[in-house]
């Protein structure tokens, strides 16, 4: 799943090419996509065509971006609620010509057939199409009426502070830490806290900082604390900067890679030497994810 550095890449390229324009024909092949955001969703008629019937005709005023979520603005207050989960990608298509731009995990029937059978979304636009392909249907696309209806759902209400924000102090994050009391790690990933980091950028800021990831997050000391924070806003900044982490098949929406991956330290390197030490590095499970760390470095 694409972390928070991968997801503003995304935003950001989705925005050159659809703001502006007008929302002229969607066509919704798998209706589940546009009803609910848990694992069992149903198909929907009434959903599929409030869908349709909802966004037609307006535009793309604006493209946010919430943790790990997409916030697609439309005209007359309207709101698309989009997450790409596992395997959720976009492919911009313009009409008149055949250079296509496609963020998010790249499929390579989309390369040379759109749609696809993987296509389960068609926006057709003034000036192009913007399909949404997915593979595993983990991602969803939610249509609101209006912020007030948007906000009624309270999709944000468990999330924590975004990393940038000027709540997100290093006060905040030491007496957080204290009231938690599962491994730091799984605490980092859950979002309640701080929003966007999962397994590649916990790895990296906890071995930045020199702290374990099994310990217990109430066991971080305010100096450790300070370290983790520092390191958590320096790596997210850095990782947004050069495009993200092209980790497996996650590409950028002008199919370019981030290159973030090359200044990994430790996600990803079991048994390689570690870069401060030069001790092997380890590997352990954390709640089912891979995590890897220097024992000699990480206390």
């Amino acid at each position: 799943m694409p972390e928070l550095p991968e997801v503003e890449n995304l935003r950001r390229g989705l925005k050159r090419v659809i703001v502006g324009q007008k929302i002229r024909r969607v066509e919704v092949r798998k209706p589940k996509l546009v009803f609910g955001n848990g694992t069992l969703r149903k198909a929907s008629e009434t959903k599929k065509s409030e869908f349709i019937k909802g966004i037609t005709g307006e535009h793309f005023l604006g493209v946010e971006r919430r943790a790990k979520n997409l916030i697609f603005n439309l005209s007359n207050g309207k709101i698309i609620l989009v997450h790409l989960k596992m395997s959720g990608q976009f492919v911009y298509k313009p009409f008149y010509s055949s250079k296509t731009v496609s963020g998010g995990h790249p499929i390579e029937l989309s390369e040379k057939e759109l749609p696809n059978k993987h296509t389960h979304i068609t926006f057709e636009l003034n000036s192009g199409n913007l399909f949404y392909n997915d593979t595993r249907m983990f991602g969803y696309l939610l249509y609101y009426k209006d912020i007030k209806s948007f906000e009624s759902k309270n999709h944000f209400g468990l999330l924590g502070l975004e990393p940038f924000s000027c709540e997100f102090t290093p006060k905040y994050f030491r007496d957080m830490l204290k009231q938690k009391k599962g491994k730091i790690k799984a605490v980092l990933m859950n979002q309640k806290i701080v929003t966007g980091l999962g397994n590649i950028y916990a790895d990296e800021s906890l071995f930045e900082a020199r702290i374990r990831p099994d310990r217990n997050a109430s066991s971080i000391s305010d100096l450790e604390a300070g370290k983790l924070y520092k390191a958590i806003i320096r790596i997210m900044k850095r990782a947004i900067e050069v495009g993200g982490s092209s980790i497996a098949t996650y590409r950028l929406l002008d199919e370019t890679r981030g290159n973030y991956a090359r200044e990994h330290k430790v996600y990803g390197k079991e048994g390689k030497m570690c870069v401060s030490c030069g001790k092997p590095l380890q590997k352990m499970m954390i709640q089912t994810r891979t995590t890897i760390f220097c024992s000699n470095c990480q206390k």
